[in-house]
């Protein structure tokens, strides 16, 4: 079931709200940046997600492709979200689940994980993961 999350950056200069469903999981990926990065998003739909405020404060870093967005506080230096537009689903919103300030410790114990072989392009878990 969806439910509106807010959430914001390290230092608050970002802060947005996102509808997530986190019963249908989050992810974790071991391609060059997520890797570096302990990135672990759960996906919200484009209508899904609204930034509240920071948009000049965030920095937007593109690599390979160049066609999914990276976004950073430019103060902080926390991903906060990312904007995918190559994947299975489209176009789609990736919420770093550690960025939101109305979830309990037991709710993101909860939350189910794939893993994600992003190092080869392949959406299959990679062969080793448990570091993810």
């Amino acid at each position: 079931m969806l439910k509106t999350y807010r959430g914001s950056c390290h230092c608050g200069a970002v802060k947005f709200e996102a509808e997530l469903d986190l019963t249908q999981g989050s992810y974790r990926c071991n391609c060059s940046i997520c890797r570096r990065t302990r990135f672990w998003p759960a996906v919200a739909r484009p209508e899904g997600f609204r930034l509240l405020s920071g948009e000049a404060d965030l920095t937007q870093y593109l690599f390979n492709t160049r066609k999914n967005r990276h976004y950073f506080c430019r103060h902080c230096g926390v991903r906060a979200f990312g904007v995918g537009t190559e994947t299975p689903v489209g176009t789609m919103y990736g919420v770093n689940l550690g960025c939101l300030e109305n979830v309990s410790e037991e709710e993101l114990a909860r939350v189910p994980i794939t893993y994600v072989d992003g190092r080869s392009d392949k959406f299959a878990p990679p062969e080793h993961f448990s570091h993810l």
